[in-house]
Order: C-alpha cells, then structure tokens, then sequence
C-alpha cells in the first residue's frame, strides 16, 4: 500500500486556517482604505480652515466654512449639551439668527458657565458670524433626554429646536461660530472639528495577526511533518 504523502496530512488544517487568514487581510485593506480617506478628509478641512469664508448659500455642504448676516434673537436662546472646562460645568448657547430673505438659522455661538458670574456678550443689530456648517442630529437610544420648554437640549436637532424656540421654520442645518478662545462669554470653537485617525494603528494590527497567523501555522507544520516522518 503506497503511504500518503505527508504534505496531505496538512491540507485539512490549511483549509480551515485560509478562510481566517483572508479576513484578516480583508480587514486590513480596508483600514488602509479608510486611512487613506481620513487622511484625504483631514487635508480638505485643513484647506477648509486656512480659506477664507464664503457667503452661506440654501444648501451648504457639511463642514464648510461660511459666514452669514442678520440679527441675533437673544430672546429665544436655547442651551445645547454639557462639557466641562477648567473644572466649570458649562454648555454650548444656541441663538437663531434672523436673516433678511431666508430662513432664521441657528447658530452655536459657543460655550459658556452655567452659573454665570460675567455677562454674556449679546451683539445687537446686523452681525457678521463665521464658522462651519454642522448638518442636524437625531437623538439616539443613548441620548439624554432634551426639554424643550426649558430650552435645554442635548441633541443638535435643528427641526426640534426650532419648533421650541418659536420659529415658523428653521434651515436644517446650523452654524458653529469660530473665533479666538478666552475672550468674552461665549466662547466660540477654536477651530473646525478634526475626526480621529487611529485607522494606521489597525492596518498594523489586521496586518500584524494575519504574519502571526502565517507564522504559527508554518511552525506548527515543520513540527507536524518532523513528528510524522520519525513515525514512518
């Protein structure tokens, strides 16, 4: 009886490591796909950032740095979210703003105490607001719960927010003001919001398991095949 070669007795063990093998390289690659996009993303907010503003049209692409003109409602200011800066509980102040021609939209003028000790700085008549556009949200399962007629709100949903603030109709996105931080209340946003790049430390670890796997499984197979070869 002719003896089976001994690379056969590998077959069964290799079938079952390939399929986990190719989704570990599957992975991979498509964190090097998503790297490559991030990086892309980052590198038009940068050019976004470093332009000058252009005029607010109707239907702005999200995250684009605009300015808009009108007249604030201060009357009708709301409060978004809870973030906390220098040890003080704050939140983000929300205010419509009344533009000849089109829609109020609101606008995040930026964070400020909530138990105020300096007045807040509420500019009066036509004002000039620069900053990026942030498309609506919707709350989630996880979201904290908004109450409208205290004007508190914890999702940036521009729909639900209007319709409490008393607006016959609200653009559907909003305006997050840029300026410099520390000087009067509120605080604008430094800069246009940057996304986390963590995607190279996957590639590396997609990338990293899938050698490991290549490597245990040759291993294994040396000894395998010494072990049958002493047998024979």
């Amino acid at each position: 009886m002719t003896p089976r070669p001994r690379w056969r007795r590998l077959l069964i063990p290799f079938l079952a490591t390939l399929p986990v093998l190719l989704i570990l390289l599957g992975l991979g690659t498509w964190q090097v796909q998503r790297l490559q996009w991030k990086t892309a993303l980052l590198a038009d907010f940068a050019a976004a950032e470093a332009a000058p503003a252009l005029p607010i049209g109707p239907a702005p692409s999200a995250w684009t740095k605009v300015f808009a003109t009108g007249r604030f409602l201060h009357e009708r200011e709301a409060l978004l979210g809870i973030e906390v800066r220098n040890q003080v509980m704050g939140a983000n102040l929300v205010v419509p703003l009344q533009r000849e021609g089109a829609p109020p939209l609101l606008v995040n003028r930026g964070w400020v105490p909530l138990e105020r000790q300096a007045p807040l700085q509420r500019p009066e008549g036509q004002v000039r607001v620069e900053g990026y556009v942030r498309p609506s949200d919707s709350a989630s399962w996880v979201s904290a719960t908004d109450d409208p007629s205290a004007r508190r709100f914890y999702t940036f949903d521009t729909a639900l927010i209007g319709a409490a603030l008393g607006l016959d109709r609200a653009e559907p996105f909003a305006l997050v003001a840029l300026g410099p931080a520390g000087g009067p209340l509120p605080w604008p946003a430094p800069a246009m919001p940057r996304p986390a790049n963590n995607h190279l430390g996957y590639v590396i670890t997609w990338y990293g398991l899938a050698l490991a796997l290549v490597g245990v499984f040759i291993a294994w197979a040396r000894t395998r095949l010494k072990e049958t070869a002493l047998h024979e």
